[in-house]
């Protein structure tokens, strides 16, 4: 898989996407991630990507030519899936999203800065715009982590358990069950004594009762 992320501060994401999971989803090989500074494809000599919007509205906007100029160069070199903006207006960011976009061999991430883009960008290049929350943020560069992040931990191969992954909040539309670990009693907190168990079928459906559980009194919108 590869993940092409456009972006005016590369340097905001490039430590994020080489630590950890992400690190280590490179270097197998498993998953590629390119960042791509947008003032590389200006022709402005002050490298400037944005100006002032038409009408009198406030702020400036992200221009259409250097951001034709990247996805066009990437474009050339290979296919994409999709093509995604991060904006506040965008589609919610879920975990069947992640799950979606897992399955893809390229996709490009353009984040979103100043105002936004002109709506030329979105209405000719982006298959996809997405929000991670109901607040705006100073660019997208948080939210095109956190979609690398969470769609990268999703190839197969990248997390040694791969049933780890798909055990997580949100897989089965639940909140995960409560979890503990060594050691069994601590200050008089004790774990379950079905977890001690060695019941397989009983702690099944003690996760699915605590999932419900917390689904109900947390999130209860997830049930409907």
């Amino acid at each position: 898989m590869r993940i092409d992320i456009i972006t005016v501060l590369p340097e905001m994401i490039e430590g994020f996407v080489n630590e950890s999971i992400l690190a280590r989803a490179q270097k197998k090989g498993l998953v590629e991630i390119h960042l791509h500074n947008l003032r590389d494809y200006t022709l402005d000599k002050w490298r400037r990507v944005d100006d002032y919007p038409y009408g009198g509205f406030a702020g400036m906007v992200m221009q259409c030519e250097p951001i034709d100029r990247c996805i066009s160069a990437l474009k050339a070199e290979r296919d994409y899936d999709e093509v995604i903006f991060t904006t506040p207006d965008g589609e919610q960011y879920n975990q069947s999203m992640a799950n979606d976009l897992s399955l893809k061999q390229n996709i490009i991430i353009l984040c979103g800065h100043y105002k936004g883009v002109d709506q030329r960008v979105r209405d000719h290049f982006i298959t996809k715009e997405i929000s991670v929350g109901d607040y705006v943020l100073t660019g997208g560069e948080l939210a095109a982590a956190i979609i690398a992040d969470s769609v990268t931990r999703l190839v197969p191969g990248v997390i040694s358990d791969d049933q780890s992954a798909l055990s997580d909040s949100f897989q089965d539309g639940l909140l995960s069950a409560p979890i503990y670990t060594r050691p069994a009693d601590y200050k008089g907190w004790k774990v379950p004594d079905i977890l001690l168990s060695g019941n397989e079928a009983k702690i099944k459906n003690w996760e699915m009762e605590q999932a419900l559980e917390r689904t109900k009194r947390l999130r209860p919108d997830l049930l409907k």
